[in-house]
């Protein structure tokens, strides 16, 4: 059992313990070809600029409903307005209908979802040192389905998923929330993510203690940033 102040572990989940296989544009495309739309290097560039641009112009994904069938239709709205926005910018097809239920339904499956390598390893080493290890994540529902899926639903003590909680990261409502599942104060916390303000600037505000994960730069000197999670097994904070 680990000696550290740290009790609980929360992660992010897309960014940071997964990612999309090859890009959102490029699945997308995968759908929209059989309906017309060109398959080009350029129509899949032009799918992730827009795919980008929208995700920065929508509200965040929070409803004020409770009934779990009622939530999914919010969270698939949600969604469909997502891309319905992202083919506006590129250019919009008969049969939009659908090819957005087909692409929806295929994002709740593994299918183009891919686990970091060093994924598996790290919360296996940190449930093996006696943390506890959750979710924070502004993912849909979905993300219970997609978790089974690739395997990873068997280390997480806890889930939280914005829509459920009805906030969305960096929202200090969800951080405490996931705090009180574990019945511990932000400082016995620690909260992993890839997004320097929903993830580390959040966490932070809600007092807990962050990393941010940052791929992209093999050797990072800021404190607080680690280039990949493979690092987070033996960081100073957890290992005393």
């Amino acid at each position: 059992m680990s000696s550290s102040p740290i009790k609980v572990i929360f992660f992010d989940a897309v960014g940071t313990l997964f990612d999309v296989k090859g890009s959102v544009g490029e699945v997308y495309l995968s759908y929209a070809k059989k309906y017309g739309v060109p398959d080009t290097e350029k129509i899949k560039q032009a799918l992730n600029a827009a795919f980008k641009q929208t995700m920065k112009d929508m509200p965040l994904p929070v409803f004020s409903v409770e009934r779990p069938e009622k939530l999914k239709q919010c969270e698939r709205l949600w969604w469909f307005d997502v891309v319905h926005a992202v083919f506006y910018r590129v250019g919009m097809f008969e049969g939009f209908d659908d090819f957005f239920e087909e692409v929806f339904g295929a994002f709740g499956q593994s299918t183009h979802w891919e686990l970091f390598p060093d994924t598996y390893e790290v919360l296996g080493h940190l449930k093996r040192q006696g943390f506890e290890l959750g979710i924070i994540s502004n993912f849909d529902s979905r993300f219970f389905q997609v978790s089974r899926a690739l395997g990873l639903n068997t280390f997480f003590d806890s889930v939280t998923i914005s829509s459920l909680v009805g906030a969305a990261k960096p929202a200090q409502k969800i951080f405490c929330h996931a705090l009180d599942e574990h019945m511990v104060v932000p400082q016995e916390a620690l909260h992993v993510g890839d997004h320097p303000i929903e993830d580390l600037e959040g966490a932070r505000q809600a007092g807990l203690h962050a990393i941010l994960i940052d791929r992209s730069t093999p050797s990072l000197p800021h404190p607080g940033t680690l280039s990949s999670l493979t690092q987070l097994a033996s960081y100073d904070l957890l290992y005393p």
